[in-house]
């Protein structure tokens, strides 16, 4: 049960959709998604290439819209309105992360991402931005080489950063020289999604394990990074990405609705040195509880001779026992808080 506690935390919004109010899909879309680039034509073209600067965040989130909007086909299946698509946990991540202000310079020596500057402006001194930029980059890229795109393999490039580019590749075929590995687990998934006898649970494995290679690959490339952000704020990005390997493990399923609603339940903006969960003053209980959650996890996790990410993997190894479990933190949740599920 002391296992579980932590994850009664950091999965309460797994449930959330439950109790979610009936609004508009596209309510529920990133900030600024409306006018970001849903179409190769949206960038501009040089040379017969689309031309996009990813360290732009409405440049970035389009790579993202385009993605969704070539996929939206092949999820039709599962239901109408792109809502089931996988990779909506992909956007609704990086526009947490935008209007949380986790894009902008940790460091302050530029304006990048502030509102007293560039709001749009994606630095490459964040920590954030430069985990996510795999995340966007790779499965994008991999997408274009899958054919799923629409545009052959040498038709789009990426603008590098202002400072350590050799870090970030920017092309299909850079990145495929620089991660093989991962860009071939990313392209598996796009082969199995265009296959009519894909199931929801065999995309959901594909996609976790990109995604969690991705993670694991560049876990402490950027960890100088942390060295701008507040104590807090540094060990809680550690934190997600620890806790991003078990929610892999239950596979939780990152399509629009339930993403949104799990997004509620963390940090709304950065941490600063003070903030300690489950006592922030300006964060709902929630958000108290699941930021604890992300805390005792890390540490179970980092402790000398831990078993607890293998013991995780064994218990949730059938479909049944991660429902099972999913079921079971749903009955945790709702004695922890009775309102949560709109009872009286």
């Amino acid at each position: 049960m002391a296992f579980l506690l932590p994850w009664a935390c950091i999965l309460v919004g797994c449930f959330s959709v439950s109790l979610a109010q009936a609004s508009s899909l596209s309510d529920m879309y990133p900030p600024l998604w409306k006018d970001s680039p849903g179409q190769f034509s949206g960038y501009r073209v040089e040379n017969g290439k689309y031309i996009i600067d990813p360290w732009v965040y409405p440049e970035r989130l389009g790579m993202y819209k385009i993605l969704l909007n070539q996929t939206a086909r092949y999820f039709e299946k599962f239901a109408p309105g792109n809502e089931q698509n996988l990779l909506w946990g992909l956007p609704l991540q990086h526009g947490w992360q935008y209007s949380t202000g986790r894009l902008a310079d940790p460091s302050r020596k530029t304006d990048c991402g502030y509102e007293s500057g560039d709001r749009l402006c994606i630095s490459v001194d964040s920590w954030w931005a430069d985990m996510n930029y795999f995340l966007c980059v790779l499965p994008f890229l991999a997408a274009v080489d899958s054919g799923i795109m629409g545009i052959s393999s040498d038709q789009v490039m990426l603008l590098p950063p202002s400072k350590n580019q050799s870090s970030f590749c920017l092309t299909v075929a850079t990145c495929q020289s620089s991660f093989p590995v991962l860009m071939t687990k990313w392209n598996a998934f796009y082969q199995h999604l265009k296959l009519p006898s894909s199931s929801f649970e065999d995309l959901l494995k594909y996609l976790w394990v990109a995604h969690t290679s991705t993670l694991a690959h560049h876990d402490k490339t950027f960890d100088d990074r942390l060295e701008y952000y507040s104590q807090p704020e540094a060990y809680f990005g550690k934190s997600w990405s620890c806790a991003v390997e078990y929610i892999a493990v239950v596979q939780f399923p990152t399509i629009l609705t339930l993403t949104h609603d799990f997004q509620k339940s963390l940090p709304p903006r950065m941490l600063v040195n003070g903030d300690r969960a489950p006592i922030i003053s300006d964060f709902t209980e929630l958000q108290n509880a699941v930021l604890f959650g992300l805390n005792v996890l890390q540490e179970v996790d980092n402790s000398k001779g831990s078993l607890s990410l293998t013991i995780w993997k064994i218990l949730m190894r059938t479909q049944a026992a991660r429902k099972l479990v999913l079921d079971l933190l749903k009955v945790i949740l709702e004695n922890y808080n009775p309102t949560l599920f709109g009872n009286d």
